[in-house]
């Protein structure tokens, strides 16, 4: 580590370096503070969802049957699957990922709204269970509000905000200088008792993985209550003015399921249209049931797992669907909604890839990547990331405690450099943060505040926090 109290025989680069050093690392250890607890639970939890999406499924989707000859229609599989729950309507369906997997019904009870596993070739329910309320949504609801609603989901954006500062301070930190090269930084010693081989690992794991964190944050910021449903997202929202339609008082956020975040990113803001009008393109003849506008979706080209939501109320729509945000498919490029009038078969929105804006889009690939949906490489990838991030904050860890007072009760944070004048690119940088991401630019206000006023009246305190 450099030392800030070298003397003359330094180079003068060096020297000075040194300060703006150390105020990269105070800021560093300040921010990790915080950030690290809220990195590691969004990791582990993370991993755990990845793994349950892959292995069993969000809901039953991943249960098997053999085939055997036709499929039974759609509107028996709903019929079986109100039968299995007391006092059942079937409130959505969800064609089988393959034609050897189950469908699946989501049911309002008596008791709560159930899941049902039907045989899609002899309609018997195979398996009812609490929808969205298993291990993959309880994981869900901890990664996004810490199970405190939208208080959680502030202090969940103010890390993610603050993690920017943790990658550009370490970016900065283990940046090659004093003739050491890329060889060095990349490639980590192994770990042993001293802390500089840990100081190794936690650099080159943090640089290596830099890139894809900024991407993990950002997507996962664009879901965040200030930064994404007020800034980014309310500008990136399909407008529903170019469907024609009547539209209703529900958006299509209304359509997602206890947190779970189903319908795409780019829509979730977008008013729903509203049935009962002469409006819109001819489609369905005849009767509109579940069958129909089944044939209907089949014939345009949805294909595998898709999605229909029955009409709500009285002017309540049809909406068909394949996304990625739902784990339909692999490709987002794929994603199309389908809203369809109840009474007179006409579909009155028809939204797809192509018609969202450029933020939208890069949304669709970004979450469909953050979830691990696009392929058993992104499977491993995103396992390797989530261990890589456990692993940064556990080497961040033991750096502290390795260096830590053996004999004072002091957080022992980096020292500041004195009678330094202002480093205006840190100023413009902590600028530039706060205005792009307010939780963060609030946090550092606050600790700028915190450092300026309480610590400076109460020497005691800052004794201990130093």
């Amino acid at each position: 580590m450099t030392d800030i109290n070298r003397g003359a025989d330094a180079p003068a680069a060096d020297r000075a370096a040194t300060p703006y050093y150390f105020i990269a690392w105070r800021w560093h250890f300040y921010a990790g503070l915080y950030v690290l607890p809220f990195l590691c639970m969004l990791a582990t939890t993370g991993l755990t969802m990845l793994w349950i999406s892959w292995s069993a499924g969000i809901g039953a989707e991943r249960m098997a049957v053999v085939p055997g000859g036709t499929p039974v229609a759609t509107g028996a599989l709903l019929k079986a699957a109100e039968a299995a729950v007391p006092g059942g309507r079937a409130v959505q369906y969800v064609e089988p990922l393959d034609i050897d997997r189950v469908a699946t019904v989501a049911v309002e009870g008596a008791d709560g709204k159930f899941g049902v596993a039907l045989d899609p070739y002899t309609g018997e329910a195979l398996h009812s269970f609490a929808w969205r309320d298993g291990w993959y949504d309880t994981m869900n609801d901890i990664h996004g509000t810490l199970l405190l609603g939208t208080f959680g989901d502030w202090l969940i954006e103010i890390a993610a905000s603050l993690a920017i500062v943790l990658v550009a301070t370490g970016l900065y930190l283990h940046w090659p200088r004093n003739g050491t090269g890329w060889r060095v930084a990349l490639l980590p010693r192994m770990p042993g008792k001293g802390r500089g081989s840990w100081k190794s690992l936690h650099g080159a794991v943090g640089t290596w993985v830099s890139v894809l964190l900024v991407l993990f944050l950002v997507s996962g910021l664009s879901w965040a209550g200030i930064w994404g449903e007020r800034m980014v997202q309310a500008w990136n929202s399909f407008p529903a003015e170019k469907w024609g339609a009547p539209l209703s008082d529900a958006t299509h956020a209304e359509m997602n399921h206890a947190g779970t975040h189903e319908v795409p990113w780019g829509l979730e803001q977008t008013p729903m249209p509203s049935s009962g009008s002469l409006v819109g393109t001819s489609a369905i003849a005849g009767e509109v049931t579940v069958d129909s506008v089944a044939e209907f979706a089949r014939s345009l080209g949805f294909v595998g797992r898709f999605q229909i939501n029955l009409p709500a109320d009285e002017t309540g729509v049809w909406t068909v669907s394949h996304d990625s945000m739902s784990n339909d498919g692999p490709n987002p490029a794929a994603d199309r909604t389908l809203h369809i009038d109840r009474y007179t078969g006409n579909v009155l929105a028809d939204v797809r890839y192509s018609d969202y804006s450029p933020y939208a889009k890069a949304m669709a690939w970004g979450i469909a990547f953050h979830e691990g949906d696009m392929g058993l490489w992104n499977l491993v990838l995103n396992t390797l990331f989530c261990l890589s991030v456990i692993t940064l904050a556990l080497s961040g860890l033991v750096m502290w405690w390795k260096r830590r007072p053996r004999d004072a009760a002091r957080l022992a944070a980096p020292p500041r450099p004195k009678g330094l004048p202002l480093w205006k690119g840190a100023a413009a940088l902590v600028v530039v943060l706060g205005i792009a991401f307010p939780m963060a630019g609030l946090a550092i206000a606050a600790v700028l505040l915190f450092d300026l006023t309480l610590l400076r009246l109460l020497p005691g305190l800052k004794t201990r926090v130093s």
